[in-house]
């Protein structure tokens, strides 16, 4: 296949709303919260869900303190339990000592807080009696999916992972994924379908470990539900949390050579705040560090993926204080770093100026966008500032709507008259790539793209300065 055809595969609208949201939450809440366990048996009574102080706006105050934009509830995990007002079965709140519709109660918070709300239906269900009998539970699970796409308004993502055991019944269902997927088109067209789905994928690990070149084109049968299933979790297993990504190539050149069937499919980072998913009394000192959380997301909604932090509400239904002083930090340390762009105002200089696509673009974070004047795979983008100024992060962005081209370049800074110093190499770009280096002053600064599958696009350029000069651990503890 050659590179004319690779950057003919772009991404669907909803796929780049997505990715525009960079970061993002998950909520894992439910019977396991009240049983101290990670996953349940579907055996669990209802009456041990009882919230003394659920309080759905105080999770979304958190979100915001950290910049999270969008957020997913699980609204049914592996035990059966649903978080919402179900027709189709008693295991619910509703027949808890706390009868009210959480679902409910985060859409209203999500609107009033601004944020984005997703849903997680686990299809696995170990609770329901009819699970594992093929078109009656796929009718069942159907209902309840529809129940959630058509009642809290508009959502950005459903969320599926590849999880698959035996029901109550000791049987196994196999899902009938094309009429789960015709069900989401149909009533929210505009949200992606994730992790076991043809729009999102998942990055391979919890652990928040990101590959150094991650590629948004890939071959179609990445997608494959049976390859999702195969490599996901199956049993509660913590080491699992821990593994590193797999495949570290999965998109380049070489790799896609040979292949003729490829699809654009962007990876999401899941992670938690915490060592477990739901909530534990005994990790309320075992919160992960600033710098830990800071890393995750330069690496993720820096590294042309989206970091999804999983932040589990507590038995009282809130937020617990350590998490949200952290998340509070957080956002602290990201507005630090990133709100004052310092390329603002700088000259920009490309050699042949292309008077259709000016360099000056790339200065302004919009759908317009530069390309070089000669269509040839290399460029170099030089920042004049207006003073000598200190640095440490660069971000640039692809016009990924003209899909993702550039496979290798370097930073370099002008150290002083006649001394130019590399500070940085990197292969992908994409939707967004934030490059962390160690402090320089420069008045100067360039970029140089060595390689593309064909001329390289840039709509965006920032130069940043990290005020505390932080040493964060390593970009890829594989």
């Amino acid at each position: 296949m050659n590179c004319t055809s690779l950057v003919q595969v772009r991404p669907h609208e909803r796929q780049i709303a997505w990715q525009e949201l960079g970061f993002t939450a998950f909520f894992h809440f439910g019977i396991n919260t009240f049983t101290n366990r990670e996953w349940g048996t579907g055996q669990e009574s209802p009456s041990l869900f009882n919230p003394s102080r659920l309080d759905t706006d105080q999770w979304c105050a958190a979100l915001k303190s950290a910049g999270i934009r969008a957020c997913i509830l699980t609204a049914k995990h592996h035990d059966g339990f649903c978080l919402f007002d179900t027709a189709f079965t008693r295991h619910s709140v509703m027949s808890s000592p706390f009868p009210r519709d959480v679902a409910a109660m985060l859409a209203a918070s999500c609107e009033k807080y601004g944020l984005k709300l997703g849903m997680y239906l686990s299809p696995w269900d170990r609770h329901e009696p009819c699970y594992g009998t093929g078109r009656q539970y796929d009718d069942f699970f159907c209902g309840q999916l529809e129940e959630i796409l058509t009642r809290y308004g508009k959502l950005y993502s459903l969320w599926f992972d590849g999880a698959c055991g035996e029901g109550s019944n000791g049987k196994k269902q196999f899902y009938d994924w094309d009429r789960y997927y015709a069900l989401i088109r149909r009533h929210q067209p505009d949200a992606v379908i994730s992790i076991v789905g043809p729009d999102v994928r998942w990055v391979g690990n919890e652990a928040g470990k990101t590959r150094s070149s991650e590629w948004s084109v890939l071959p179609r049968r990445m997608s494959s539900v049976h390859k999702i299933a195969a490599d996901s979790q199956h049993i509660d297993d913590p080491a699992f949390r821990e593994r590193p990504v797999r495949e570290e190539d999965l998109g380049s050149r070489e790799k896609l050579a040979g292949e003729t069937d490829l699809i654009w499919y962007p990876a999401e980072v899941d992670v938690s705040i915490r060592p477990g998913w739901f909530y534990h009394p005994e990790e309320d000192d075992q919160v992960k560090p600033l710098e830990t959380l800071l890393r995750f997301y330069e690496t993720a909604a820096g590294g042309n993926a989206v970091l999804l932090l999983n932040i589990p509400p507590n038995r009282e239904g809130r937020i617990h204080e350590a998490d949200c002083m952290r998340l509070a930090e957080l956002g602290a340390a990201i507005k630090n770093i990133f709100d004052d762009n310092l390329l603002e105002g700088a000259s920009v200089c490309t050699g042949t100026e292309n008077p259709s696509f000016p360099a000056a673009n790339i200065l302004c974070d919009d759908d317009s966008y530069w390309r070089p004047a000669e269509e040839s795979e290399q460029a170099e983008i030089t920042f004049t500032l207006s003073h000598r100024k200190k640095l440490t992060h660069l971000d640039i962005r692809e016009q990924v709507r003209e899909s993702q081209r550039i496979e290798a370049f370097s930073v370099h800074a002008k150290t002083s008259e006649n001394n130019w110093e590399k500070i940085y190499s990197g292969t992908t770009v994409g939707f967004r790539k934030i490059c962390r280096f160690a402090p320089v002053k420069t008045e100067e600064l360039r970029i140089t793209i060595e390689r593309s599958r064909i001329y390289p696009t840039l709509r965006f350029a920032g130069a940043y300065s990290d005020p505390a000069e932080r040493i964060l651990p390593a970009a890829n503890p594989h």
